[in-house]
């Protein structure tokens, strides 16, 4: 057998590498970790930390200026500053990171690289002046931000997720191009934060993969925020007038064409892989448009090379990187007999904006072309959730669809805390417990747990009245 320097090498230290390096570590391998400029990723520097950041101060200011509605009111002149958001931001950002400095890691075992990595082959990578080698590889390199082809971008100073955190102020309007989560959660802190903000989006609605009925509470409540909408619309050009940007929009259906003047533009349209500059080819690994091609292994077509996260284009997000890294490293470093397979049965997301949107398996449309009409649905209303009284917090709803002997196939929320909400049915879901079995379990009251615990109480007496013996008793009774 060679003789390698490491015994796995993770490339790449974003959300999905860095559980990949720790776990390697913890399995008693000797692990390098590679990242070409800061360790954290896209997570940590332009994703994740940020942007909650950015939502929370938003929510702040939005409790501040609404503060009335709790019986509270600032006495004398009130006015919200919002000049150092992004520097607060920023210092949380740097806050994260002090755990994941390359110290840490060597501190752990794990040998950390800094530099643009290339493979020379499939066990030997070249580090800036120094060549390396491992016996087993993760590629965890993500994704970064597609910017279109729009006529006239390459004059206009844009906006992407990866330079919005470095603003020193916040701009007066913004135009986002892009309908999708990180437009939309950018959308709806920065409107909250005073900025005038138009949004535009190519299909029917923003969020295109959730259901209407959600997108219609978070819609409602950005309008109301003074977010201008623009779908079934696309911006077909950029240009400059004086300090401005001019931003063309055209519609799908009419052709109809409008400008939009704004201090700033952010693209938000989509990802794209990072596997350029790695040279792929070295180490046959193939790969296309879409990321690096794997098998639900996450085995590349290099034996020894496995990919997760973003870069193998599935779903790109940062739980999903971790839960792929979980299933790569054993497969990769362990003699299993039976290698583990990716399952996104129980695939999950949360979009934080306000009302948050939260999401796991399919949409009531998906499950009926699924499964037709063995489908049941249950919906609670905020506005029935006595918590969410006392909190003035009445937006939104839970939506549960049920299939054949209660099995959960998706859970939707939309409103405050969705996203915890969510774990407590997604709980059920993964682990195949039927949805009528969690009205069993005692809920603490008051909370916004009702929005999962009510409506498991519909399908618990919807299962009793549907009893074929229940019907003949209630028959025979006359009821």
């Amino acid at each position: 057998m060679a003789n390698y320097d490491f015994d796995l090498m993770v490339i790449g230290a974003g959300s999905g590498g860095i559980s990949a390096a720790n776990l390697g570590n913890q399995l008693g391998k000797k692990v390098a970790l590679v990242e070409k400029e800061k360790i954290g990723g896209d997570c940590t520097w332009y994703g994740c930390v940020p942007s909650k950041a950015l939502i929370k101060s938003s929510e702040i200011a939005h409790f501040v200026k609404t503060m009335e509605k709790y019986g509270l009111r600032a006495n004398g002149n009130f006015e919200l500053n919002t000049d150092n958001v992004m520097a607060h931001v920023r210092k949380i950002r740097e806050n994260v990171y002090q755990e994941e400095k390359p110290e840490v890691f060597e501190k752990m075992g794990i040998k950390v690289f800094i530099g643009p990595p290339k493979f020379l082959d499939n066990h030997r990578v070249q580090i800036g002046n120094e060549v390396v080698s491992a016996n087993k590889f993760i590629i965890s390199t993500g994704s970064s931000p597609f910017v279109p082809p729009i006529e006239g971008i390459e004059n206009v100073p844009y906006l992407t997720n990866e330079n919005i955190f470095e603003l020193e102020k916040l701009p007066d309007s913004m135009v986002v191009i892009g309908g999708g989560p990180i437009g939309t959660e950018m959308a709806s802190a920065l409107s909250r934060l005073g900025v005038k903000v138009t949004q535009v989006e190519m299909t029917d609605q923003i969020l295109s993969r959730e259901e209407p009925e959600m997108v219609k509470f978070l819609v409602d409540r950005m309008v109301a925020d003074g977010v201008t909408f623009l779908t079934q619309s696309r911006a077909t050009k950029l240009g400059k007038k004086g300090n401005k940007v001019i931003v063309t929009v055209v519609g799908n259906h009419d052709g109809e064409s409008r400008e939009v003047e704004t201090d700033a533009v952010l693209i938000a349209v989509g990802r794209r892989p990072n596997v350029d500059g790695l040279n792929l080819e070295n180490a046959g690994v193939e790969f296309d448009r879409k990321g690096i091609k794997t098998d639900a292994t996450l085995r590349t077509t290099a034996k020894n090379i496995y990919a997760c996260g973003d870069v193998i284009g599935s779903y790109q997000f940062s739980h999903i990187a971790e839960y792929h890294a979980g299933i790569a490293v054993p497969n990769a470093v362990l003699p299993l007999p039976v290698k583990r397979k990716v399952n996104y049965e129980n695939i999950v997301w949360a979009t934080f904006t306000d009302p948050e949107v939260a999401h796991a398996g399919l949409t009531e449309s998906e499950a009926r072309e699924k499964f037709g009409r063995k489908i049941k649905i249950y919906t609670f209303p905020y506005d029935r959730v006595d918590r969410a009284k006392t909190d003035l917090q009445t937006t939104g709803m839970s939506k549960f669809v049920v299939g054949k002997g209660g099995k959960l196939l998706g859970i939707h929320i939309v409103g405050e805390r969705a996203a915890e909400l969510l774990h407590e049915a997604q709980l059920a879901k993964s682990l195949k417990i039927p949805f009528h079995k969690i009205q069993k379990m005692i809920h603490i009251y008051p909370t916004y747990g009702d929005v999962v615990k009510r409506p498991s109480v519909q399908a618990f007496a919807a299962r009793i009245t549907e009893n074929p013996v229940v019907k003949f008793v209630r028959k025979i009774a006359g009821k």
